[in-house]
């Protein structure tokens, strides 16, 4: 019995370390329904004391390889490897709950596990977790299978219901899959395949242009500075970097907006007026606008991690949604520094308020700051009127690991749900242009200093997504736990009886 429930344990480990395969830099979309669906076929163990622990495994697997690009961040940027690895495994021993949560619900409402439980309440309670990680412990939407679905047909649906729309789709399939492993027959795989027909068939109706061109195509230039992220703050190295993002513009002066990485400016925006002002002046000449990175320090102390246009008129947008213990430090009043593992290079960071758009080259701008274009619902809030979306980062936090293409293929994803042509400048990569169709257009090598020109094009108009946000994948979920929920009540009542 021991020796088979550490074979069990070992498969959700080996199934959850799978999954991260189907994410970008490897593609292998089609392994998210495989390893999801092993997942619901180890729920589905006789006992439930097994079943959840094989969802803890398989969480552990999930997070472990998919988030390890966290160890790099601490392990290189902060306190050291020691640190990196005890944060590390706190992080992912809590993300893993999320998996053994799914379990657990189902088991606690549907204790049979039978096509209901597979086709129904494993992935609605699958996409309820996503959609928890959305805003719990101030979010960690990362990893959500519906982005694995990025260049394949499946994410036809995502202008309409967003990637939680998606994620209910590849659950969908994977619940079906798992349906005829447990009990193979010949009825149960036509059923699957009908099934898996149907959807696929229905997709083509979805596929639709929700929103069409506002204006001519323009021409843009993304400039990738590569600075290295433990000279980036250096006083010593200031100049460098300066002097290496003046002249990469000066470069493409002519173009209609040129854009610079997340906090490109290694200063603050007082500081930085004069030098600032010399580039608004090579830009106005050349008819350029510029979109520059700069933290901003307010005159009564409040600093921001902002995103500046230097047109006319000239704006900034301050990012709205910081990275906790990257950007700011939490519980700082009541445990000092003790907490600083990363913490903000110059300071705590302020949340900004709005969601309003810049002007660039004429051009209605939503501009995203790095962790920010990972939340779809709060992308919408740039849009209609937003023609265009700009994502500034700077992902030489994750190093050389998976972090910076999962980073991008969620930026993609925001491409898809809003039409929107999408721009993205990061300090070392991925730098790269994105159509409306979620396809790149152009994109720049990783940890090289360059520049990315291309033609892009303002849109207008609404998709479906915009519109509603997450309402009706939620409305989906709660409609379908709510029939497990009552037929549950009713068991109880008849048993009473």
């Amino acid at each position: 019995m021991r020796y088979k429930t550490l074979v069990t344990r070992v498969m959700a480990l080996l199934a959850g370390g799978a999954m991260p395969l189907a994410f970008a830099p490897f593609g292998w979309a089609w392994l998210a329904v495989v390893a999801l669906a092993a997942l619901f076929v180890l729920t589905a163990q006789p006992s439930k004391r097994q079943a959840l622990w094989s969802a803890y495994f398989f969480g552990l697997g999930y997070f472990g390889v998919g988030v390890s690009w966290v160890f790099v961040s601490i392990s290189q940027y902060g306190n050291g490897p020691v640190v990196g690895m005890l944060a590390t495994a706190a992080f992912v021993s809590l993300l893993a709950l999320f998996p053994w949560g799914v379990a657990y619900l189902v088991r606690r409402l549907h204790p049979e596990m039978d096509a209901t439980a597979l086709w129904l309440g494993l992935p609605a309670t699958w996409v309820l977790s996503e959609w928890m990680r959305t805003w719990f412990l101030t979010g960690f939407p990362w990893l959500f299978v519906g982005y694995s679905q990025t260049d394949t047909t499946l994410a036809t649906i995502a202008p309409v219901f967003g990637v939680l729309g998606v994620s209910f789709l590849v659950a969908l399939l994977a619940g079906g899959l798992a349906w005829v492993v447990l009990n193979p027959s010949l009825r149960r795989a036509a059923v699957a395949g009908a099934v898996l027909t149907a959807t696929l068939a229905s997709l083509q109706l979805l596929d639709h242009e929700w929103t069409q061109p506002a204006a001519d195509p323009i021409n843009i230039a993304l400039l990738q500075g590569n600075i290295a992220q433990d000279r980036k703050w250096d006083p010593d190295s200031r100049g460098i970097t300066l002097d290496r993002y003046q002249a990469l513009t000066k470069q493409h002066l002519g173009a209609d907006i040129v854009i610079w990485p997340e906090t490109a400016i290694p200063m603050w925006h007082d500081e930085a007026r004069e030098y600032l002002a010399e580039l608004k002046a090579l830009a106005d000449q050349a008819g350029t606008s510029l979109m520059i990175g700069v933290p901003i320090r307010e005159e009564d102390g409040r600093t921001y991690n902002a995103v500046t246009s230097l047109s006319d008129p000239s704006g900034f947008y301050y990012k709205r949604h910081l990275v906790p213990f990257g950007e700011y430090v939490p519980f700082r009043e009541f445990l000092g520094s003790s907490l600083d593992v990363l913490g903000a290079p110059m300071s705590d960071f302020t949340p900004g308020r709005e969601a309003h758009v810049l002007k660039a080259a004429g051009v209605p701008v939503g501009a995203l700051i790095c962790y920010e274009a990972v939340f779809g619902a709060e992308v919408t809030e740039f849009l209609p009127e937003a023609q265009l979306l700009v994502n500034v980062s700077n992902d030489a936090w994750f190093g050389s690991s998976l972090g910076p293409f999962q980073h991008f293929q969620m930026v993609r994803m925001r491409a898809i749900e809003t039409g929107r042509d999408l721009l993205r400048a990061t300090n070392t990569g991925i730098t790269a242009a994105v159509s409306y169709e979620g396809k790149v257009l152009t994109r720049a090598p990783q940890f090289r200093v360059a520049t990315l020109s291309a033609e892009v094009t303002p849109r207008t108009g609404a998709t479906p997504y915009v519109r509603w946000r997450d309402w009706p994948v939620l409305g989906v979920i709660a409609l379908g736990l709510g029939l497990l929920l009552l037929r549950r009540i009713r068991q109880y009542h008849r048993l009473g009886t």
